[in-house]
């Protein structure tokens, strides 16, 4: 793990960042959709079970992916059944600084939710990953939104 300091210096020799980026509908109200992404219990149904920490402005969470990876990121942004954001302060180095906005509005009836993992400092093998794996647990985030059951990493 790097810490925070260290991560932007090298972030800030690149000149090019990247983005990660979801657009999707989930047929569930906006405030369900908004409850399952800014608390501990909702992101623990559908992200991590081995989800904790605080989801209030300012505070830290913790994402545990036993036994590979822990990531911890700061609440930057929350704008109730609108907006939640996040940045990573500790964890994978390409992670380090970057953030992670999950906009919602409604469009056609459902909640239309926009997902952008951004600031990344490479475009590599770890960021392929990372692209598949949002689509997955985003997925996850759909079906716990629509059938009450997400499908969390549990070990």
């Amino acid at each position: 793990m790097v810490d925070i300091e260290t991560a932007k210096e090298k972030k800030l020799s690149g000149l090019s960042m990247y983005s990660i980026k979801h657009a999707f509908h989930i047929n569930a109200p906006q405030e369900m959709v908004y409850e399952k992404l800014s608390t501990i219990e909702g992101l623990q149904g559908w992200w991590t079970v081995h989800t904790s920490g605080s989801t209030i402005l300012n505070e830290i969470i913790t994402f545990e992916f036993p036994p590979h990876f822990m990531n911890k990121m700061e609440v930057i942004g929350l704008q109730e059944n609108k907006l939640v954001k996040w940045r990573c302060i500790e964890g994978e180095t390409d992670w380090i600084g970057t953030e992670f906005t999950f906009e919602m509005d409604q469009n056609e009836g459902k909640t239309r939710l926009r997902f952008e993992h951004s600031k990344w400092p490479t475009f590599g093998d770890f960021f392929a990953h990372c692209t598949f794996s949002w689509g997955r647990y985003l997925e996850s985030l759909r079906q716990l939104c629509e059938s009450g059951t997400g499908r969390p990493f549990s070990n």
